[in-house]
């Protein structure tokens, strides 16, 4: 009977546990035989060429220098961004919880429905980009932003930061409300200035929740694919081009499938290294 009571919460978590191993373990699996040249291929034979291939091949070394560069600029703008906005949003004031949705807003956009709202203006004859500097005098003639290999990465990174600074700013925002109040009157008493009130009190309690924003928005901006592509598709030339859109053009344009294999399981191992330090931290709090 204690043995039945002690294992009922597996069961419970079975179904869940089976589906989460053919969603992501099957393809896991076979990305990997794939990329070593064993499966869906007409002879298959163990293989390390696509690896090989990976740092010599100049396109690849671009785009994870592109992807370390856009999760550097993406991931530390959203967490000044939302960092500054979750401040405002937090203090007391008229219709709080309207400019909290407004705020929230770009979140909700699909990153390829925002790639291609982007895209449109940042077009060179209709866009409203070009159109507002026009206007108010600050170029003479039109920008070709996305054109330009010189421009369109920035441009992708500052559509990015619009669409993506709402996840941090909920998990700071959620980290904020939970600082006690009487630290901040007790503060107060003791003479202390807003700045230091920042300083002392707020960042300290917000240390947790910088991390998991970090750590997660990471995660999500290093597999990001439908703002790249929906905008640039990663042109011009392979200027503005990451790994996940590399690895969609080798798989399913240029039919390179254990090449494309080869990029996704590195990408996956990145992204694996950088969930550990999350991985810990929260099994050190449950514990």
């Amino acid at each position: 009977m204690y043995i039945r009571e002690r294992y009922k919460g597996y069961f419970f978590i079975l179904p869940a546990f089976l589906l989460l191993i053919v969603i992501l373990g099957f393809p896991t699996v076979a990305a990997i035989l794939q990329s070593f040249n064993l499966v869906w291929v007409l002879e298959p034979s163990f293989s390390v060429k696509s690896y090989q291939r990976l740092f010599r091949d100049p396109e690849f070394l671009k785009s994870l220098l592109n992807t370390v560069i856009f999760v550097s600029a993406t991931v530390g703008f959203h967490l000044l961004i939302g960092l500054g906005i979750a401040l405002l949003l937090n203090m007391e004031i008229k219709g709080k919880y309207f400019f909290r949705v407004i705020a929230i807003l770009p979140w909700t956009v699909p990153d390829v429905i925002g790639g291609l709202i982007w895209r449109f203006m940042f077009d060179t004859l209709p866009g409203i980009v070009n159109a507002v500097l026009l206007k108010t005098g600050l170029i003479i003639d039109p920008i070709d932003w996305l054109g330009n290999p010189r421009l369109a990465f920035p441009c992708v990174i500052f559509a990015e930061t619009w669409r993506g600074y709402p996840f941090a700013m909920l998990i700071l925002l959620a980290g904020l409300q939970a600082i006690p109040r009487e630290q901040y009157e007790a503060a107060e008493i003791d003479g202390a200035s807003k700045i230091q009130s920042f300083l002392y009190i707020t960042i300290p309690n917000l240390k947790y929740m910088f991390i998991i924003a970090l750590i997660l928005d990471t995660i999500w901006e290093c597999r990001l694919f439908g703002m790249v592509y929906s905008m640039t598709g990663g042109g011009p030339g392979y200027s503005s081009q990451v790994l996940s859109v590399l690895t969609y053009k080798h798989y399913f344009l240029f039919f390179n499938t254990s090449y494309a294999a080869a990029i996704a399981v590195v990408l996956a191992i990145l992204m694996l290294i950088i969930s550990i330090p999350y991985l810990r931290m929260t099994m050190k709090r449950e514990l």
